[in-house]
């Protein structure tokens, strides 16, 4: 890719497997709660669209209120923030794309639906030595992806046009927002929803590895 200065990347199913850690912090909340909890597999169909979203597909169809929604919450936020690292790890090949960008002087930033405070700590906690431009999560106020704003959020931090900027992602949601920014898109498989569903959301390319990534773009 010609005159590439910048790799938008996200978080949950795309640098980081993090859906272990997601399901029992979300089926804890369930049980306290005295709601059905859901196999791990499950939760890779639940997320993707922010934490309330999250609550909303997991509860029962019957008590999927306002009220109900915020109860897992207060109970997944204080479980999640001190269990989020428990099986939390870096896709195969992850850590040496990673330094390869930076190596090429590419700015690496993350857009992500997960709410900020744990956006952050999971990179700080995982990727201690790459130097990222921004890190973006779910903020208060902000509306979340495929909505663009958290990308252009990141643009105007990094001095960046949006045709100088990959965005890559594993899901649906992921592919639409780099289309509404007008950002070249890649889908990896390795994450959390199918190659189909990639293909239907207009990804630009598709990816099987991290070095395929670098393939694309040419590093």
């Amino acid at each position: 890719m010609r005159n590439l200065k910048l790799a938008i990347f996200d978080l949950d199913g795309t640098l980081l497997d993090t859906i272990s850690d997601l399901a029992h912090s979300t089926n804890y909340a369930l049980e306290k709660n005295g709601f059905p909890s859901h196999p791990v597999e499950a939760y890779k169909y639940f997320v993707g669209n922010g934490i309330n979203k999250l609550f909303e597909r997991a509860l029962p169809e019957n008590q999927k209120t306002d009220r109900n929604i915020a109860r897992i919450r207060d109970l997944f936020l204080l479980y999640y923030d001190q269990h989020n690292t428990d099986y939390t790890r870096p896709y195969e090949g992850i850590p040496y794309l990673l330094k390869i960008l930076q190596s090429k002087n590419l700015m690496i930033a993350v857009a992500s639906n997960k709410y900020q405070k744990a956006t952050e700590k999971l990179i700080k906690h995982i990727f201690p030595d790459v130097l990222f431009t921004a890190v973006l999560g779910q903020r208060e106020g902000i509306p979340v992806k495929p909505d663009p704003a958290i990308v252009y959020d990141i643009l105007k931090i990094a001095n960046t046009l949006p045709e100088e900027t990959v965005y890559i992602g594993d899901s649906g949601v992921d592919m639409q927002t780099a289309s509404n920014c007008g950002i070249v898109s890649i889908g990896v498989t390795w994450g959390f929803r199918s190659r189909e569903e990639l293909e239907t959301a207009g990804a630009n390319h598709i990816a099987d590895s991290a070095n395929e990534i670098l393939e694309i773009i040419n590093c």
